[in-house]
């Protein structure tokens, strides 16, 4: 097999057909086989190149099989603006099994990513999985959310952090990852995703989405596979303390005192079970803090990015197929702090996404249309654990837990807002700035889910911080001219964009009390869907293979 890099054809409205086989004609031209051979293709990744807006390409990255290998190796190399290479890809296949009723069952904590695919491998290797989940089906669970944005009514364990799905079930299903597919893995996740109903464009587009909407029949589809392999699943079960015997586990608790034996248990526990953190560090698992980041969410017209990243109208975006553009921006302060876009939400919602009373936090999200009007992404800091003014390993979580609290206070229970120049205003000039009434417009204005009021977000968080904030976005309107503009509004907090604690473990992937396998984002191994679904196959398959 062959790969060519930096194939492109003119960005029109296309049928999967019509795509196909008009890059089996360019791939042909290319290596100038003129209809003598017949060979296989395959589209591994596809992009939008704007560089000579509003003239746009797409720029694939296809696979060739099928032509002899002597020829392969004579095609090597480069053919103008396209790059060709010999490509072996790889092939995940998880280990198969019949379910033995003796067998020791593993547990799992936590229906997020990386605990539904380490419940899929093993449920594949017959290994009958438990999984224990604080929240609710999905089904339950949009219930859940709907009323507490509409109401304020917010149930603890059943929310945007919470539940079936973990938090990516409210944040666009977004699959884009940094990390290598050197075995296959990450194909894998995709491909299951795509079996269990996700829209067939993840396995080639460079930044991939499911959306919010389409994601939640995936999760059902996706747990009626586990439970037909031998899987099961216990919601609203919350972990309440494991019990150890010889450094090694040999059970857990669960909600009022239920003791379920295992002698191994996945903590695929999500990045905001600070009670289960707390627990775990008292019952001696040793943990450490880590680096993270905060910041805010911003808004803007999604009409503007449009123009900015493509140069079109919303009108001529449609003929073309095009959704609404995203856009990733980085950057590094005069302090040699990292400011950087989070979770870009093209046509998307700020939601509240808070977990815990008296306390509020945002993230964003975007259905499958991408069509709400508003662009939205978290702008934020990196934080590292050397800035946290002590040394205990859950003292990021506590600096979380105070901006949260503090969040909750700036307008009483709502997501409080504020415009980027006010926000600038008010930090130079550590001063009060004139804010406009309360607005019961304000949410549906800026595509906010849940309550909003305009406030004193200048106030929120730690002064070098906001500077940071301010000097990346005015250095992000450099990139995108208007991006510090007018139609820039401020929301917050943006607190949760990883964990702040990592749990430790070895090279077996387990701590140091045995049968104990920290997993996932949460456990400070992943920073994404679809790098904790890659996590939590990792682990199965230590489990599976039983290596110390």
């Amino acid at each position: 097999m062959i790969r060519l890099t930096g194939v492109s054809l003119p960005l029109l409205k296309r049928t999967q057909e019509e795509e196909h086989r008009l890059l089996q004609k360019k791939a042909e031209a290319l290596l100038r086989l003129r209809g003598k051979m017949q060979f296989s293709l395959q589209i591994l990744s596809r992009s939008i190149d704007a560089r000579k807006k509003p003239q746009l390409k797409f720029v694939y990255t296809l696979l060739i099989d099928g032509l002899p290998e002597s020829l392969e190796e004579r095609l090597i190399g480069k053919s103008g603006s396209v790059n060709i290479q010999k490509y072996d890809q790889p092939v995940y296949s998880p280990a198969t099994g019949t379910p033995d009723p003796v067998q020791s069952r593993p547990v799992i904590v936590g229906a997020g990513p990386a605990g539904l695919f380490c419940a899929l491998a093993l449920a594949t290797a017959g290994r009958r999985p438990l999984i224990i989940e604080r929240g609710k089906r999905v089904e339950e669970r949009v219930t859940d959310v709907e009323r507490f944005w509409e109401t304020g009514q917010l149930n603890s364990s059943s929310n945007v952090q919470f539940g079936e799905g973990g938090a990516g079930t409210f944040s666009d299903g977004k699959l884009n990852t940094g990390i290598k597919d050197r075995t296959g893995r990450i194909r894998f996740v995709l491909e299951t995703l795509c079996a269990h109903g996700a829209p067939q464009s993840i396995l080639i587009d460079q930044k991939p989405h499911i959306g919010t909407d389409r994601l939640r029949d995936v999760l059902i589809a996706l747990r009626k596979t586990i439970l037909s392999l031998g899987g099961e699943f216990l919601f609203e079960t919350c972990l309440r303390d494991i019990r150890i015997t010889d450094h090694a586990v040999s059970g857990i608790r669960v909600n009022d005192g239920v003791l379920i034996d295992t002698d191994t248990v996945v903590l695929a526990i999500g990045h905001s079970a600070r009670d289960t953190f707390r627990s775990l560090l008292q019952a001696g698992v040793p943990m450490t803090a880590k680096d993270f980041a905060v910041g805010l969410r911003v808004t803007h017209p999604q009409e503007f990015i449009d123009r900015a990243q493509y140069g079109l109208t919303v009108d001529e975006m449609k003929a073309l197929g095009l959704k609404s553009a995203p856009y990733k921006l980085t950057h590094q302060t005069k302090d040699g702090r990292g400011v950087y876009s989070f979770c870009m939400c093209p046509g998307g919602y700020i939601v509240n996404a808070s977990s815990e009373e008296q306390r509020l936090c945002v993230n964003g999200m975007s259905l499958y249309a991408r069509d709400s009007g508003r662009a939205n992404s978290g702008i934020v800091v990196s934080f590292r654990k050397e800035d946290l003014s002590s040394d205990h390993p859950l003292a990021g979580l506590f600096f979380q837990e105070e901006l949260e609290t503090r969040t909750f206070t700036l307008a009483g229970g709502r997501v409080p807002v504020e415009s980027v120049s006010d926000f600038e205003k008010g930090v130079l000039q550590r001063g009060q700035v004139n804010l406009s009434a309360f607005d019961d417009g304000l949410s549906k204005k800026l595509c906010i889910k849940g309550a909003s009021s305009f406030s004193s977000l200048h106030t929120l968080l730690p002064k070098e911080l906001s500077l940071s904030l301010l000097e990346g976005m005015k250095a992000f309107d450099q990139t995108i001219p208007g991006f510090f503009s007018e139609d820039a509004w401020f929301a917050g907090v943006e607190s949760r964009t990883s964990s702040p604690v990592r749990i430790l473990r070895n090279d077996s992937l387990q701590t140091e009390i045995a049968g104990l396998y920290p997993c996932g984002e949460g456990a400070g191994y992943a920073g994404g869907i679809v790098s904790a679904a890659v996590d939590g196959l990792k682990v199965a398959e230590k489990i599976i293979s039983g290596s110390p």
